[in-house]
Parts: C-alpha cells; structure tokens; sequence
C-alpha cells in the first residue's frame, strides 16, 4: 500500500507575519473561547508571539473596538475615543 503524500498546512501568524506549518502555530480565537469550535475559523499566532500574549480577560472588547471605530480612525483619533469611553465605563485609569 502507498503512503498518502503528507502536505503540510501553513497559516500566517497574525501578530508578526510569519509563516509556518499549522501545526507549529497556536491557536487564537479573536473572541477568547478556543474551546467552542462549531463554525469558527481561527486565526494562528507563532509560539514566540503567542508567548507575549497577556492572559487578561478579553470580556466586551471586541464590541469596543467596534463601537469606537477601531481600523477606521486615525491611531490618534482611536487612542481618544477609546480612553474616553473605557473612562466613562470604568473610571479614570490609574497612573503607574
């Protein structure tokens, strides 16, 4: 019997561009539940970035960035109405 011929997936790591074979890459799940997989694509990150991942809670972010026209303002712009509205819901942030 012929061995199939293996292909090897490769994804591109979203944080740095690099690519590698899929199953050298990590997961991410833009809405922070890996675990529920039915009709989800994933997105991949390399080990290296996926290491500098922080680990905090991702609760009602996406709906921000959405609600504060994250991709559609200038940086400058974004920064300012993000800080305001996380502000308004949160409280001042404190200084370090």
């Amino acid at each position: 019997m012929w061995r199939a011929r293996r292909r090897e997936r490769l994804v591109t790591c979203i944080a740095c561009g690099r690519e590698l074979a899929r199953d050298r890459a990590r997961e991410y799940d833009k809405y922070g539940d890996r675990w529920d997989r039915e009709g989800k694509t994933f997105e991949h990150l390399c080990k290296p970035c996926d290491n500098d991942l922080c680990r905090h809670s991702r609760a009602e972010l996406e709906a921000l960035l959405v609600e504060v026209g994250a991709g559609e303002r200038s940086q400058a712009e974004f920064l300012s109405w993000y800080l305001a509205v996380v502000e308004e819901r949160y409280g001042p942030l404190e200084e370090s």
